[in-house]
């Protein structure tokens, strides 16, 4: 197809694409579209395939015309995004292309349109000036590897039910039903959960009931008046107060196996002996704590870099990016993305105020994402075999496999190709690291480390 094609660049990474086709090609896809109906119109007087041309187009033009211009504005669109040339004017898949004017069709002349849409942000980033990034100091001591080893124990603890005349206590694992109650004491539709699971006094429910059930027994009712603070750190329930009713249906608990060798050889058998167990639990401690710095530190790499280079992101990215995250958070709740917006309607909160609350975390997000997609293009940064190789010797180090355990992880197609991108991006970091000064950071615990760690 003979076309001429213009990019014109918009505010927020939009473009606006405008095509021509020539008059030859118009009077050719004209010619074939009135063809095809020739071939399948059936018309009363008329054999199938032998309406006269002429008849249709005095029947059909309109919809004639109509087809062919649909018809070659698909194939015209085709043949610009399918070259690679244009591969950064692609629109972005979740974005809807806008038609300024459905062009009208003259055979005798060439057929021209124009559409908006939105593409994936370009980002020059050239200012690396005045980046300081601070490294946290931790040092894992007895403290945390005792907490570490609790942790164990709590891991190959022995589950047994209470008797049903045991009331609740902290530390016990507690199922109930519960849903939240009008002024009139009536089921809020949307709020209410069955079977669901917690440990009493770890602060592991929605509406923090979990000291309220303390002393309750199983089979036991009980409506709960809870009062939240202004600035509670929950939004949705700051400066309410809900009535819960609970209904206990099961008592559990923990009965903790003795710390011994007989525990490390329980937890693996390339355990002998506690102090086998121990061992290596420093080792993943360590490993643990070393990635965990490099993720603050890139981090705030990327925030500085996100400050010192502003750029826009285009709206449908951002709400394709909220809608995500709407919908993980409705399975993190074990309920359907509608279910959950009755939740919060219950507590008056609209979705479109949650996901208000968080554009500003999840922009910040994108723009850091997409300033090192960029930077990983400019910088031409690829990976060989041999890298490939390197970061399958790092994972099995680190997880206690075999190199071969871990290549037949990578076998699907789709990991292999995260591992890749991973690889390239911490190449990018190694590079940008050279160009900016790292300094000692303050001093914190283990524990602290991972405090505000993203999911």
């Amino acid at each position: 197809m003979e076309l001429k094609k213009e990019f014109t660049d918009l505010e927020k990474s939009a473009v606006k694409l405008t095509v021509t086709v020539s008059q030859k090609d118009v009077a050719a896809a004209y010619a074939e579209t009135l063809g095809t109906y020739v071939k399948q119109a059936q018309i009363p007087g008329f054999r199938k395939g032998h309406v006269p041309a002429n008849i249709l187009e005095r029947k059909f033009g309109e919809g004639i015309k109509a087809d062919t211009v649909s018809d070659i504005i698909d194939k015209a669109l085709n043949e610009i995004f399918e070259n690679d040339a244009e591969k950064a004017n692609r629109p972005l898949p979740y974005a809807e292309p806008v038609m300024e004017k459905m062009p009208e069709l003259d055979v005798a002349k060439d057929l021209s349109f124009s559409l908006t849409y939105d593409v994936y942000p370009k980002v020059d980033v050239k200012n690396f000036s005045g980046i300081t990034i601070k490294e946290p100091q931790v040092t894992i001591g007895d403290k945390e590897i005792d907490e570490e080893l609790k942790a164990v124990q709590e891991r190959n603890a022995v589950v047994i039910d209470k008797k049903d005349d045991e009331k609740v206590e902290k530390d016990n694992i507690v199922t109930i039903n519960y849903a939240e109650l009008d002024e009139n004491g009536n089921e809020i539709a949307g709020t209410k959960r069955e079977d669901f699971v917690f440990t009493a006094g770890t602060d592991g429910t929605f509406y923090r009931i979990d000291d309220d059930v303390i002393g309750m027994k199983k089979g036991e009712t009980k409506t709960i008046t809870k009062t939240y603070a202004k600035d509670d750190k929950n939004e949705s329930l700051a400066g309410t107060t809900k009535k819960i009713s609970v209904t206990v249906t099961a008592i559990k608990i923990r009965n903790l196996p003795a710390l011994d060798d007989e525990l490390a050889q329980d937890v693996s058998e390339k355990y002998k002996t506690l102090d086998d167990l121990k061992k290596d639990i420093v080792k993943n401690m360590e490993s643990a704590k070393a990635r965990r710095i490099v993720e603050i530190k890139n981090n705030d790499l990327l925030s500085q870099l996100v400050e010192k280079n502003p750029f826009d992101i285009p709206s449908s990215m951002l709400n394709a990016e909220l809608e995500n995250r709407w919908y993980s958070m409705a399975q993190q709740f074990q309920t359907t993305p509608e279910q959950l917006e009755k939740m919060f309607s219950s507590a008056k909160q609209t979705k479109a105020d949650i996901l208000k609350e968080w554009a500003g975390a999840s922009e910040k997000m994108l723009k850091s994402r997409i300033i090192v997609d960029n930077l990983i293009r400019a910088r031409n940064i690829s990976v060989t075999p041999e890298d490939v190789e390197t970061r399958y010797k790092e994972i099995a180090d680190r997880g206690g496999m075999s190199v071969d355990e871990v290549k037949k992880h990578y076998e699907d197609a789709k990991a292999k190709e995260y591992l890749i991108d991973d690889t390239k991006e911490q190449k990018l970091y190694d590079e940008l690291y050279k160009e900016v000064k790292t300094v000692k950071g303050d001093a914190m615990s283990f524990a602290d480390l991972f405090k505000g760690e993203s999911n």
